[in-house]
């Protein structure tokens, strides 16, 4: 529950273990810190110093000089300010006592860091749970970066962020639907191979099929996907051959498969959010999810086959009279197969349906009527639709839940507070987990999807502007130093 940017904490609301005067003392101190300091100013002055560093510019040098030290003096003016506890006729209660030389530069560096309503909503945050976040669990699509407006590049000030909390200890899982050379490659780029290698980072990759951890020796990678049973296996083998192999021209030569270890993943040639790009993936989706269909059949025939060789076989060996084991196997029909997919998956997820109608690809079939051995396979795969993106089949039961359950396992967290930031129903996912378990807070962009958005909404309302993944990232920073300061007191 967040209260509200700056509101004023009645004194009925309290940290668990802590009392009135802790919990207003907090408050006011903030309200003071934002009230009687130039924090913009401060907060400008920060930005230039962490991203903007001299090269080998004389003049450059000079000036990052000239604002460093000013920098350093607006903080001493507050910790000089705090700790003599000078007037503050702004103050909503000036009776407050003087704080020590350590808290003070707490305060400094919140208001360097965090902005007015940044740093009253953390504030609300640490009220409602009384946990700093432990851990960053972050989607990187359409959250750290956007191809609407960072040029799909994570923002140098996120990625700055992103260095801060590694330097203050807590663990960073990135988990996205992305191989894991992509993701590794970037990351590398952008955050520096140290912190990728330092045995704090952990990426789980192909939402959830893969964890990789650097500095954990075995542990190092773990592929998940290998715990699945062979018909899952063989279906995803299927479908992967076969599925551009049977493509219309115009899709083959207009997207690709990603290179993923696991999951099938269409992308397309145009630009991600393009008008080319949606009509591809579009195309893509149903194209998917009938080749789907047709390869769980054979294969849902394949088994049965064998399972009724093998079932002859110990007949014979008993000396049994033999029965011919072939009559009793399901026959399902390629083309029926490929339309019960299509229904169950138009059932199941409205935007998928919405793709499909527009296709007239929705089929006038009941559901209660479908074969019930593909029923129960269709139910073990995800089809995931990121309009203008992706086309994607997943495994239902390996989600990013289960990779970053994994990851946690690894970096050894044994008791997680995490802030996830995510837009799709992946991400979602791990949000109703960790919100279930009461292990974590939720952040999404504004365009993230509607279900995303709903469960967001109805729990803090960490929503955040599309491209500005550091707006969270600064709420929890002052978290973490606010409840580092509650913890000492």
């Amino acid at each position: 529950m967040v209260l509200g940017f700056g509101a004023m904490v009645p004194e009925a609301i309290l940290f668990p273990g802590c009392d009135a005067t802790c919990t207003m003392e907090q408050y006011d101190r903030l309200y003071r810190l934002y009230a009687e300091f130039d924090t913009g100013r401060l907060r400008d002055h920060q930005a230039f110093v962490d991203l903007f560093p001299a090269l080998d510019s004389r003049v450059a040098l000079e000036h990052w000089e000239a604002v460093s030290e000013a920098l350093a003096e607006q903080k001493s003016a507050i910790v000089e300010s705090f700790v003599s506890d000078a007037p503050r006729s702004l103050a909503t209660r000036p009776d407050i006592a003087a704080t020590d030389n350590e808290t003070a530069a707490v305060y400094a560096e919140i208001a360097a860091r965090a902005s007015r309503d940044q740093a009253f909503t953390a504030l609300d945050l640490l009220t409602t749970y009384d946990r700093a976040v432990n851990v960053l669990v972050l989607d990187v699509d359409e959250t750290l970066r956007s191809a609407g407006s960072t040029d799909n590049e994570i923002p140098r000030e996120t990625l700055h962020l992103l260095t801060e909390f590694h330097e203050m200890g807590v663990p960073i899982v990135v988990c996205t639907g992305q191989t894991l050379e992509n993701v590794k490659g970037f990351l590398i780029q952008g955050l520096g191979s140290e912190l990728v290698h330092s045995g704090d980072c952990s990426i789980v990759y192909e939402s959830g099929n893969g964890v990789f951890t650097p500095g954990h020796g075995a542990d190092s990678k773990r592929l998940l996907y290998e715990t699945l049973d062979e018909t899952v296996v063989a279906i995803f083998e299927g479908v992967r051959s076969r599925l551009f192999r049977d493509a219309p021209a115009d899709l083959r030569r207009g997207s690709h498969l990603q290179g993923n270890e696991f999951n099938v993943t269409v992308k397309p040639n145009a630009a991600t959010g393009s008008d080319r790009a949606r009509e591809l993936i579009d195309d893509a989706l149903v194209h998917q999810i009938d080749v789907l269909g047709t390869v769980a059949a054979e294969q849902i025939a394949a088994n049965e086959a064998s399972d009724a060789a093998t079932n002859s076989s110990k007949n014979a060996s008993k000396n049994d009279a033999a029965v011919d084991s072939t009559d009793s196997i399901e026959s399902i029909d390629p083309t029926e197969a490929s339309e019960w997919a299509r229904a169950a998956y138009a059932a199941a997820d409205p935007e998928i349906r919405a793709v499909l109608d527009s296709r007239d690809a929705i089929p006038d079939r009941d559901l209660a009527n479908a074969p019930s051995s593909l029923t129960a396979v269709l139910e073990r795969i995800d089809v995931a639709y990121y309009e203008a993106d992706a086309a994607e089949l997943t495994s239902r039961e390996l989600t990013k839940p289960d990779g970053v359950a994994a990851a946690y396992d690894v970096l050894g967290i044994d008791d997680p507070f995490a802030l996830v930031m995510g837009d799709s129903k992946t991400d979602l996912r791990i949000m109703e987990w960790v919100g279930a378990e009461n292990a974590g807070i939720a952040a999404a962009p504004d365009h993230a999807s509607e279900d995303v958005l709903a469960h967001v909404h109805s729990t803090d309302e960490l929503v955040f502007d599309r491209g500005d993944a550091a707006d969270m990232l600064r709420i929890a920073y002052a978290l973490d130093r606010l409840a580092a300061l509650e913890a000492d007191e």
